[in-house]
């Protein structure tokens, strides 16, 4: 059950804030897709008690976004009203709580996670190193990579309300599924307990080079993007009906469908988000037409046209 373990009316006097509100800030700086246009406002919080008490600053009627690594994000050239709160490098604290747990702020990059618990000597969350974005992120979407996937590891969590409440949660409060979590509406992940179990540095470091050479061979990871644009159907791979729909290297002004793996779209240098957008549907357009499957998308696609 939910458990509140910090209100800001605990504290008689909260201190002034201590991050970075930045005004009409470029979203394009922020995300792997370098595609995007301006937040109204963007905050970089010193860290979570900072976050606590800039959510509880707003107006409740501000509309609020949180951003990660920018990862597996399509924001549209119009960008995002309201205030976007970038997590990176900002919420990123780690240490070991037991013998098998390790708690994990939610701006930490995945691979970092994945490195520690392997220094730490605990393995489970070696898949974590292969996946492009913040632990938030991962929980967030649930994101998974090489047969591994986040919220089987979840013990516990540390959510913030709207008001800059910490609330603790458990997995059961959440809908969990295939790249895809609900959860109580107007709270974000700020932190998760994380259940491993022992190993041996040695073997995770092998294993996580592994899945890492693995990644670099099949993805364009020299390229921008989001990671894979659209979710496995049932029983098949989103990049099979790609590239048997023939639509390899097709693109759309800077956007374009990577010739190394076909469920990437890239920027190749000028692309906009609504070049990318537009190249989305066409796959799921030809997809549809010659595969009968419809493709659905894996990226979140957020802010307004321009």
């Amino acid at each position: 059950m939910a458990s509140v373990l910090h209100r800001p009316s605990d504290t008689p006097s909260r201190p002034p804030l201590r991050g970075d509100l930045r005004y009409n800030e470029p979203l394009s700086h922020y995300t792997s897709w370098r595609v995007g246009g301006n937040a109204d406002r963007l905050y970089l919080p010193a860290d979570a008690e900072d976050l606590a008490a800039f959510l509880h600053s707003l107006a409740v009627s501000e509309p609020v976004f949180f951003l990660g690594l920018g990862s597996n994000l399509l924001v549209r050239d119009g960008g995002i009203r309201g205030t976007v709160i970038c997590t990176k490098n900002r919420l990123k604290h780690m240490r070991v709580m037991a013998a098998d747990r390790v708690y994990a702020e939610a701006g930490v990059p995945s691979a970092q996670v994945a490195k520690f618990c392997s220094a730490q000597r605990l393995a489970g969350a070696e898949f974590l190193a292969g996946i492009p974005g913040t632990l938030g992120g991962a929980l967030a979407m649930n994101a998974g990579a090489f047969g591994g996937e986040t919220w089987p590891l979840v013990e516990r969590l540390i959510m913030v309300d709207r008001l800059g409440n910490f609330v603790g949660r458990v997995p059961s409060e959440f809908g969990v599924g295939y790249r895809t979590v609900s959860g109580p509406a107007d709270e974000w992940f700020v932190a998760a307990e994380l259940r491993l179990h022992p190993g041996e540095p040695e073997i995770s470091r092998s294993r996580m080079k592994s899945l890492l050479a693995a990644r670099a061979e099949k993805q364009p990871i020299q390229q921008p993007s989001c990671g894979s644009v659209f979710r496995n159907p049932p029983g098949d791979f989103a990049a099979r009906l790609i590239e048997a729909s023939g639509l390899k290297g097709v693109s759309i002004g800077g956007a374009q469908v990577s010739e190394k793996h076909a469920n990437f779209i890239v920027n190749t240098g000028s692309a906009t988000a609504q070049e990318i957008e537009t190249l989305m549907q066409l796959v799921r357009d030809r997809v549809g037409a010659l595969q009968g499957i419809w493709l659905e998308p894996e990226c979140r696609i957020v802010g307004e046209a321009r």
